[in-house]
């Protein structure tokens, strides 16, 4: 097994993060003595009477940054301490020593604050490569991380719960101590005591608490290699509150990898004001042990449910990862018959299999472009294959993966039909990803004579492992000749292995496209 072991780990994109790891400790001020006594509601009373001497200092001077720091850690500790008390200020105000607590009214069902457990940001010490950077912004307010179960069958949750960034805000008047939950991606300030302030945030917690709860990195080979065990996996989800008024950023993992794989760009891209403002980001997660048109076809049936439940008049992006972006060149192509005829003998209503078997290789070869995207940005992109896929490892590995019995039986059928070509690489059985990534593949060969939709602006982001040698450049796994494709309208090469994706170049990279997207969508 040491074999086709070390070629996983050659093909495996390199994209695999190290899970972030999350601990709750107890937060630290200086000069502020955190633990108050035993009794919760005394606390409670304390951290109030503690938030409001600060506003007070804060009113008389804005400036006063020690000021503000210990309101915001005032209100920290009041949104601990109500989780403790098990009070519920939000259906009625409540009495707590000498002041009232009461809770700011959000109209929205899904913002209903029963619903969620808030957890203060200062209490999370976070480690892992994935977040290399703590993203946070100075202001007013006590950032927290909002959890909730998520409906998995409603909610397009990535996890089994979300995890939203928010902060807490108390405002006084008289005895009164108000709090409420705003949102940074909704609003980048907040009005308070007759001025406005800057909202103080921590983008990267609720990002960490959702990275330690996905599914950990020893499911993506797995995930490769019994793609139909883990089907159920198959998904598009959502990372925020849907927001009709931003722009769908979706990402689309590779080769042996999951979304995981994308947290060091989130990271740093919801930290540009532009970009949080604007978008919102969504996942496509899918076993990667399937042949990619296949997992293409899975993934136009799941946008059409998208679409049902959350429907936009603004184009989506997509940016692909290596075999990711092999997906997402099937959404913004029309293949009409030219890939079916190029591959068959006989058109679709003449070949004399089941109808369970012409619908996937009907749905896997012919395909219109998907009308909702937008953009596509192609990063360590393979489309014209990869040689590690047809060397002996390669052809040593493919055999490891397990396709659905389905598909097994599907691919008896389409050997039956195949046109005898030379120089396509025929199969007696069904494709799996890895074959699909060959360069010699009968879809792979057929797709690259498919132009790609007009009208979709497309863009290209490639590694040169730092060699400066394209066109002759490789990133390790994808050479410049098959990421590069005709028409970009912008090519990237970046010093970078073939987890690209994850360098600051490429991020960069990203973040300019993305704002240029914005100024062309306005006009």
């Amino acid at each position: 097994m040491k074999v086709p072991l070390a070629f996983i780990a050659a093909i495996a994109l390199t994209s695999c993060t190290h899970l972030a790891t999350v601990k709750e400790v107890e937060p630290r001020l200086a000069g502020v003595k955190v633990s108050t006594g035993k009794d919760p509601l005394a606390n409670l009373d304390h951290w109030i009477g503690s938030a409001e001497a600060a506003w007070r200092k804060l009113e008389r001077d804005p400036a006063d940054s020690v000021a503000r720091d210990a309101y915001n850690f005032a209100v920290a500790r009041i949104c601990t301490n109500l989780r403790e008390t098990k009070l519920t200020p939000w259906n009625a105000p409540v009495r707590v020593g000498s002041h009232t607590l009461a809770w700011k009214h959000d109209p929205r069902p899904e913002r209903h604050p029963a619903k969620y457990e808030f957890i203060p940001a200062d209490q999370l010490v976070i480690h892992g490569k994935s977040m290399d950077v703590r993203e946070v912004k100075a202001g007013l307010g006590a950032p927290l991380v909002a959890k909730r179960v998520a409906d998995q069958a409603h909610d397009l949750a990535p996890t089994p719960h979300f995890f939203y960034c928010v902060t807490a805000v108390a405002r006084f008047t008289g005895s009164r101590c108000e709090i409420a939950i705003e949102e940074p991606f909704e609003t980048e300030t907040v009005r308070a005591g007759g001025r406005t302030w800057p909202l103080a945030a921590d983008y990267t917690a609720p990002l960490a608490m959702m990275l330690a709860e996905m599914e950990p990195e020893d499911l993506n080979i797995p995930r490769l290699l019994h793609p139909a065990k883990f089907a159920a996996t198959t998904k598009v989800a959502r990372l925020e509150p849907y927001d009709p008024d931003k722009t769908v950023v979706l990402l689309v993992h590779g080769l042996a990898s999951s979304p995981t794989t994308w947290f060091p760009l989130l990271n740093h891209l919801r930290a540009d004001p532009a970009i949080r403002d604007n978008y919102q980001f969504w996942f496509y997660s899918y076993p990667s042990g399937f042949p990619y048109p296949y997992s293409a076809a899975i993934m136009r049936q799941e946008l059409d449910a998208v679409e049902r439940r959350f429907p936009s008049d603004k184009k989506m992006v997509v940016i692909g990862h290596s075999m990711g972006g092999c997906i997402s060149r099937v959404l913004i192509t029309d293949s009409e018959r030219r890939i079916w005829d190029r591959m068959f003998t006989v058109p679709p209503e003449k070949m004399e299999v089941t109808p369970e078997h012409k619908h996937i290789l009907t749905e896997s070869s012919i395909f219109s472009h998907r009308p909702e995207i937008g953009r596509v940005i192609f990063i360590s992109t393979p489309h014209r294959g990869s040689e590690l896929a047809t060397n002996l490892l390669g052809q040593v590995f493919t055999r490891l993966v397990k396709l659905p019995e389905t598909l097994v039986s599907a691919g008896l059928d389409e050997a039956r039909y195949l046109k005898n070509a030379p120089g396509h690489k025929h199969l007696d059985r069904f494709p799996d990803s890895v074959d699909t990534l060959a360069p010699d593949n009968d879809f792979v060969v057929a797709l690259n004579d498919v132009p790609i939709r007009s009208g979709i602006p497309y863009h290209t982001i490639a590694g040169d492992r730092g060699r400066g040698d394209s066109p002759d450049s490789s990133d390790g796994v994808v050479p410049y000749w098959s990421s590069h494709q005709p028409g970009a309208k912008s090519e990237l090469i970046v010093p970078s292995h073939h987890g690209a994706h994850q360098t600051k170049e490429a991020i960069a990279e990203v973040d300019r496209i993305l704002k240029l997207n914005l100024k062309q969508s306005n006009r």
